[in-house]
């Protein structure tokens, strides 16, 4: 396990800081590197539960602040297996990355309820057909819109962020897709639109290796989390 020593932070808010939304660190594999990022109480903190992923995660987990949601993400998984994880993490929130139906996430919120959240993936290019989320409104409670690549995630690179001026809904939603510090100023324009995006998503480009956060650059954008809570 790689150790990073810790700094005084000297550097200026970033435009995320400014802007002031939710952010989630998603990926994370080591026990050491969880407690570190926990830390910076980043409101989600994601574990991949797809066993083909770099960022696998199938062992213990820490105990993190209570104000992160912790969030499992699933691809094409049973419902069987999704409960196991939920009970076994005390997971707050299910990220569906597959091809997951309506009647699959209604049978998720029904089984959960309100105690879990819902968060369904699209992966987007320029041929996105946005009427696909129509059915999926009523069964969960964000959208999350990462790259199209050959991975259901990871692949650290963005989509044409302009084809989110076709969105038609107004279900809050989560962005994702190879942010990295070079993107904050892009994303801080995109905030400035009338699009309801709840949350930032990031993940490969915050790594030393994959599952492994830098947590310099994590501090970087702890500032989003913490919006609400001063």
């Amino acid at each position: 396990m790689k150790k990073h020593s810790e700094h005084k932070d000297t550097s200026t808010p970033s435009p995320l800081e400014r802007a002031g939304v939710r952010i989630k660190i998603c990926g994370m594999k080591y026990p050491d590197n969880m407690i570190e990022v926990g830390s910076l109480l980043p409101d989600y903190m994601g574990f991949i539960f797809w066993p083909k992923s770099a960022r696998y995660f199938d062992g213990e987990m820490p105990e993190l602040p209570k104000s992160i949601k912790k969030t499992g993400v699933f691809v094409n998984e049973s419902i069987t297996v999704i409960e196991e994880k939920v009970k076994k993490y005390n997971l707050q929130a299910v990220q569906l990355h597959g091809q997951e139906s309506v009647a699959f996430c209604s049978e998720i919120k029904t089984k959960f309820g309100t105690s879990i959240e819902i968060i369904k993936v699209f992966s987007a290019d320029e041929n996105f057909d946005f009427s696909v989320l129509e059915p999926y409104e009523s069964v969960c409670d964000y959208f999350l819109f990462d790259t199209k690549g050959k991975l259901p995630g990871g692949n650290g690179t963005t989509f044409d962020w302009k084809i989110l001026e076709n969105y038609p809904s107004t279900k809050p939603f989560f962005l994702s897709g190879g942010i990295g510090i070079e993107e904050l100023d892009s994303v801080a324009a995109i905030l400035k639109t009338n699009l309801p995006i709840y949350a930032i998503d990031v993940n490969s480009k915050f790594e030393i290796e994959p599952g492994l956060k830098n947590i310099n650059l994590v501090r970087t954008i702890r500032e989003l989390s913490l919006r609400e809570n001063k």
